[in-house]
């Protein structure tokens, strides 16, 4: 299907969803400078046996990733958003959320260190009622790099002393909500930090978070992975931040309605209805 060239219209207004939506997942894809994989991306998740619709933002990027999504013949349930310029993951996530109509909401990265196989297990605690969210562990890989490995058991242990959240792998792509979750929170990130946001945020609510282990294939920072060592600074910050912040100053009513994402977005693909 070509793609066309549309007005922003986020497409979450409770009362246009159904049964459609049910048992749906929202895999949402912040994209940026990924020209030589976003279509391996694309087959993957298309491989991946559940219920889904695609919602990809791409975040900015000037290598030609923008060129090759308008010219790939995209199916019915995918979903495109371009924002005019490079604002962050978490701003890209937070542009998805505006556009997703699933029961449950899932973060795919582009770089194809996850496989999209594992979803339906990632899925299954929050079909069976058993969890609200779920993260996936990566297995303890020395590939990841002494840096990354470090940093991420950083994170989790400092989560688990604030939070007493008892998790394994905090920064963790794979995270796995009901949407209906997600609604009653603001979010307020732009980059890495949507991962300690986040997960502080549903810690405070009392949420318990649900593990499942996932496969993982590192990719180095010269095979393009982006986080730097800012970001591991700045996920610190959040989490100490959010231990102490107000709730009443993110959290938002069951019935309230997301903020909208102050991001500007140049082009939006939507499928049809």
């Amino acid at each position: 299907m070509s793609l066309a060239s549309l007005q922003p219209s986020p497409r979450n207004n409770p009362a246009r969803e159904g049964n459609r939506w049910a048992g749906c997942v929202s895999v949402l894809v912040p994209v940026y400078n990924e020209a030589a994989h976003v279509d391996e991306l694309l087959r993957a998740i298309h491989a991946s046996p559940v219920k889904k619709e695609i919602i990809i933002v791409d975040d900015g990027s000037t290598d030609g990733t923008r060129e090759k999504l308008r010219s790939m013949p995209l199916s019915d349930d995918v979903t495109v958003v371009f924002h005019e310029k490079n604002c962050g993951k978490g701003a890209a996530i937070r542009t998805a959320l505006e556009y997703a109509r699933g029961e449950y909401v899932l973060i795919q990265d582009s770089d194809l260190e996850y496989d999209p196989q594992d979803y339906a297990a990632l899925l299954r605690p929050l079909e069976q009622g058993e969890a609200d969210v779920v993260y996936g562990v990566r297995p303890d890989r020395p590939e990841r790099g002494l840096r990354f490995f470090l940093g991420a058991k950083l994170l989790t242990h400092l989560t688990n002393l604030l939070y007493g959240a008892g998790i394994h792998d905090e920064a963790t792509c794979y995270k796995v909500f009901r949407r209906s979750l997600l609604a009653q929170i603001t979010l307020r990130c732009r980059r890495f930090e949507f991962c300690p946001e986040v997960t502080a945020k549903l810690c405070r609510m009392g949420k318990h978070i649900a593990e499942v282990p996932v496969s993982y294939t590192p990719r180095s920072a010269g095979e393009g992975k982006k986080i730097r060592h800012s970001d591991g600074w700045l996920a610190i910050w959040t989490l100490l931040r959010h231990r102490l912040s107000r709730r009443g100053l993110w959290a938002n009513p069951l019935d309230g309605a997301q903020p909208r994402a102050p991001f500007p977005v140049s082009f939006v693909r939507l499928p049809p209805e």
